[in-house]
């Protein structure tokens, strides 16, 4: 029973901090617009973000090492909830874009300290129910997030102290679990090169991925506003687009597990251009249209990440999975640190289409070195199964390992 009380403080504290963190980017996007920030600007603060978010990947073991699990939790709580109080106390962007690093940094690190507690916690006869329910509280909080934006008024302190608030409240249920913190575990060195010499392939892949969810996630609000979406119909765009990705993963996955990965991966891709394309063109043909669309693109997108995952680990040791899972990360968020810039720099110069023809240009470049990947190596007959992978913290990869390990499957 204790046990359960423990998940259960853990799993509240991450669907706050999802609701909390995950609305601040929507709700700078168009902040950022009602307080005649540039488009660049805005890109800025996702970028800034992404920034913030690896830093965090990269500091929580070392801080939990210091003063603990509890301690730092509080620690980039506090960090994430000051930089929501600030906001509307100093509206300048490059400001604003410090404050983004900080709640980046916040997300990264709490999601690292939930994540090794689970990782200690756990048996193995439990690791796999509890990795579950943890995966379904984290995506689910993170769409719900899209869906307050609804209920937030841009540019004002009530919207960013509520989510201050919110941000607070996450350290509740930590604070008042009375189960000892588990034991720091032993630093991950940081291999960026591991994961290119087990696979370029996923390598690319994970770097596409990056590049296409941080651009749509923090400058999609403005694609929105720019086609007339109105708030209300901006929040169910945003989430719809989260929504497609859940649904995505138990299909996507079972073609992963019967298919050579890298034919998925180059057709779900493909998939990708096209649902890009169908929303450049949609926009004229009313919201609901839009909506659809996008969560068609969600659907086409989300899953590249695990898929390039998964390729991933089928040339993994088992000793190596874990220091993978971080390579893979770091990977994703070199792809992410620019591509929200680069993507409102474009909406600049072309139009709020840029968005979408720049990350149907990423995905056309994977497929053309997918194919020539194609040519170098077989696939295994033996490989992982197909789980889905989230990108939280370099942490995630001890919590998964058991599940790779557990789970292998033939080639169909």
């Amino acid at each position: 029973m204790r046990m359960l009380i423990a998940f259960t403080a853990l799993f509240m504290s991450t669907v706050l901090l999802q609701l909390s963190i995950n609305a601040t980017g929507p709700l700078d996007a168009l902040s950022g617009v009602a307080l005649g920030f540039t488009r660049g600007e805005i890109g800025l603060l996702g970028s800034a973000h992404f920034f913030g978010f690896f830093a965090g990947c990269w500091w929580a073991p070392r801080l939990m090492g210091s003063v603990g699990h509890a301690r730092a939790f509080a620690a980039f709580t506090a960090t994430g909830a000051i930089s929501l109080l600030a906001h509307m106390m100093i509206t300048d962007p490059i400001a604003w874009a410090v404050m983004r690093m900080a709640t980046g940094l916040c997300i990264a690190g709490c999601a690292t300290i939930i994540e090794s507690w689970l990782q200690a916690r756990t048996t193995n006869e439990t690791r796999g129910r509890t990795t579950s329910v943890y995966l379904a509280v984290d995506m689910g909080g993170a769409m719900a997030a899209q869906l307050m934006i609804s209920i937030l008024t841009p540019a004002t302190y009530v919207a960013y102290n509520l989510l201050a608030i919110i941000c607070c409240a996450a350290l509740l249920p930590l604070a008042l679990t009375k189960v000892e913190q588990p034991l720091v575990p032993k630093l991950l060195r940081l291999r960026p090169m591991l994961a290119i010499r087990r696979s370029p392939l996923a390598a690319a892949g994970v770097a596409v991925a990056g590049l296409a969810s941080a651009a749509f996630r923090m400058v999609g609000p403005l694609y929105g506003q720019e086609v007339g979406l109105q708030l209300d119909q901006i929040a169910l765009f945003m989430a719809a687009f989260f929504l497609g990705g859940i649904v995505a993963q138990y299909p996507v996955g079972w073609l992963a597990d019967r298919y050579d990965r890298r034919i998925v991966l180059i057709g779900l891709s493909g998939a990708a251009i096209a649902s890009a394309v169908a929303c450049v063109i949609l926009p004229s043909l009313g919201a609901t249209a839009i909506i659809l669309g996008i969560a068609v693109f969600g659907l086409t997108t989300f899953p590249l990440y695990s898929i390039s995952a998964a390729h991933a680990h089928d040339f993994a040791k088992t000793e190596e999975r874990a220091e993978l899972t971080a390579a893979l990360m770091f990977l994703f968020a070199v792809g992410a640190i620019g591509s929200p810039l680069l993507a409102a720099k474009l909406i600049d110069w072309f139009g709020p289409n840029a968005l979408f023809w720049m990350i149907s240009t990423g995905h056309i470049l994977l497929i053309i070195f997918g194919l020539s990947r194609m040519r170098v190596r077989p696939t295994l007959k033996k490989r992982t199964r197909f789980v889905y992978a989230p990108r939280t913290s370099f942490t995630i990869g001890r919590l998964m390992k058991a599940t790779r390990e557990r789970k292998t499957t033939p080639q169909a």
